[in-house]
């Protein structure tokens, strides 16, 4: 486990703390001549070996250096096609991941894998996906009469309520699992002063209701979801 924070940790100070914005753009600019995209790998192998701190490991270190380098110029080339950029950036650090595990349980890769899918909470998986989309498609189907009658005169986030939502019953799912149903209360007290100035200047009566409405139905779902995974 240590072998593996410490890789984790040399990819998240190269990658986040040691590269520039600048040194993106070049890339991005450049791409396979660029000069930061070879001092950015290299800087991955320097960091690598410095928190390693053992040169037995360096296999281990120019193998992540080199497949880095191939994963970051994948991304490069690949970045027109993607319109929506931050999904090739997730992508691309999934990849990146999955090569610092394979490379710190390399010598038994399949027995820790098959270890922690043994270990994985699936009531907790259940419940968290089940808070998530499934519980904002409920909500859509229960507050879809009354939606129809709710005239927004202000502009909004696309999809904003779904993910504030979302984001909410996470946290009260959280809090229930950690005994400290307290913390709720103040999840609903800081909500309601950020809709407070809203409802304020919109004076409509139907509004206010909907969403108390769906407040209510919100964190009901996030608290009868957490009940149930913590009695079972």
């Amino acid at each position: 486990m240590m072998l593996f924070t410490k890789l984790l940790l040399a990819h998240l100070i190269v990658d986040f703390i040691l590269q520039p914005n600048k040194w993106v753009v070049h890339k991005q600019a450049n791409k396979i001549a660029s000069k930061y995209l070879y001092l950015h790998v290299l800087l991955h192998f320097s960091i690598s070996m410095l928190l390693l701190w053992n040169l037995d490991y360096w296999k281990i270190a120019l193998s992540i250096m080199i497949s880095h380098y191939a994963i970051d110029l994948a991304k490069i080339y690949l970045n027109p096609i993607f319109k929506n950029q931050s999904i090739l950036f997730f992508i691309d650090q999934l990849l990146h991941l999955v090569v610092l595990y394979c490379c710190a349980y390399f010598a038994h890769l399949g027995q820790h894998t098959m270890q922690l899918i043994q270990q994985l909470n699936w009531q907790l998986i259940t419940a968290v996906i089940f808070v998530s989309f499934p519980a904002a498609i409920i909500m859509s189907k229960l507050l879809e009469q009354m939606s129809s009658q709710i005239e927004i005169d202000h502009k909004s986030l696309p999809n904003a309520g779904k993910y504030i939502g979302i984001i909410e019953r996470l946290f009260v799912l959280l809090f229930i699992i950690l005994d400290r149903w307290e913390a709720i209360g103040l999840l609903i007290t800081a909500k309601s002063v950020f809709r407070f100035n809203d409802l304020k200047e919109s004076n409509n009566r139907k509004l206010t209701e909907y969403i108390l409405i769906g407040t209510l139905i919100s964190f009901g779902l996030a608290v009868i979801t957490g009940i149930i995974y913590i009695n079972i």
